[in-house]
């Protein structure tokens, strides 16, 4: 069985060499061989599908559950405002600096070696699949939801994301609805027209002030914020269409599909959803991860931001190194100690679990 020192580093060398390596949202080509690589010149099998790679534990057997090891390789873009090289990978002490350091380089490489670490022991009452994906930052087609369907069936998902290693048990979902408010034009000098802006505004009222009933002891309650609005050709024309967009953050006590009809029941506008697949998640407080993590003195809480999780269709929880706060801001880090901790923290999850 490999050193776990060696492997956590060699996880920190893949990380700086990732950090390095630009690899925005549907542009991961590069760090996807990288990765690939990575897990061939350690004895693993690793297969690729577009920039989605993966390998499964040497002693698959069918007649086991199987866990999934998933983060993801790619990255936002740098905003204006970085001091550092968002691809210098710079270590100052503990902390590595660079795109993708934290979100979410440092899970993925963490759960790589905590993958290679099981990889070839025979006794594991589980099988092991790592998949590192593509398209996460976008939530797109070829991501996730791509690999999916090419995998055996997944009893549980490890969803590698900055959480200090707490595990959120619980994640929001969202719906983006686009809505339109029609009208009829006429002159604005006179009594002619229906004006559309002027539904819309009573539309986007309405959902402000609507309050959805069932709230999550652990997320809340379901978040709506109408975040654009956009009417009108010229002064002096009473305009006949206006688009507005609510984004929806969704708890587990709703289904998405069942948001949106509550909002088109509510307002006067044309709703149409851009996806109804991004579903809010919940993992049960009994399940034998949870346990065995709070019992290694985990946290658990529900989390609000979005991750791949979104788009698994079992049972799931979301852990992993680095903090939340620092992702898709200036001058990103990881501390090296984080992620020390983060392959500890996966292999003393994962050693011994029954599911």
């Amino acid at each position: 069985m490999p050193e776990l020192t060696a492997l956590t580093d060699d996880a920190i060398e893949l990380l700086i060499q990732l950090v390095q390596t630009p690899s925005f949202s549907r542009k991961e080509d590069q760090t996807a061989e990288l990765i690939f690589r990575f897990l061939a010149f350690r004895g693993a099998r690793p297969q690729r599908d577009a920039n989605n790679v993966w390998a499964v534990s040497k002693h698959f057997d069918p007649n086991r559950p199987t866990i999934l090891l998933n983060s993801h390789h790619d990255t936002v873009k740098p905003g204006a405002s970085w001091t550092a090289d968002p691809f210098g990978a710079a270590v100052e002490g503990d902390r590595l600096i660079g795109l993708g350091s934290n979100d979410a380089g440092a899970s993925a490489g963490s759960l790589l070696a905590t993958f290679l670490y099981f990889h070839e022991r025979e006794n594991l009452p589980y099988n092991l699949i790592c998949a590192i994906t593509a398209e996460e930052e976008v939530s797109g087609a070829n991501g996730i939801r791509r690999l999916l369907p090419l995998l055996p069936r997944i009893d549980l998902g490890i969803v590698g994301e900055p959480t200090q290693m707490d595990l959120a048990v619980a994640e929001k979902g969202l719906v983006v609805l686009d809505c339109v408010a029609q009208g009829r034009t006429g002159h604005a000098a006179r009594e002619e027209g229906e004006n559309a802006l002027y539904k819309a505004l009573d539309d986007v009222q309405r959902l402000r002030d609507y309050r959805f009933e069932r709230v999550s002891e652990l997320l809340g309650p379901v978040k709506l914020t109408v975040t654009q609005l956009q009417a009108g050709t010229q002064h002096n024309v009473v305009p006949d269409r206006c688009t507005f967009v609510a984004d929806v953050r969704t708890n587990e006590l709703y289904t998405n599909p069942e948001v949106v009809e509550l909002v088109r029941g509510l307002i006067g506008a044309e709703v149409t959803p851009r996806s109804t697949h991004l579903n809010s998640s919940r993992i049960s407080l009994t399940h034998p991860l949870v346990q065995r993590g709070v019992a290694l003195g985990r946290r658990t809480f529900g989390s609000v931001t979005l991750s791949d999780q979104s788009m698994m269709p079992f049972t799931t929880v979301k852990i992993g190194p680095g903090d939340s706060a620092r992702s898709h801001t200036p001058d990103e880090y990881i501390l090296l100690s984080e992620i020390r901790a983060g392959v500890k923290g996966y292999v003393e999850l994962l050693d011994g679990l029954e599911l």
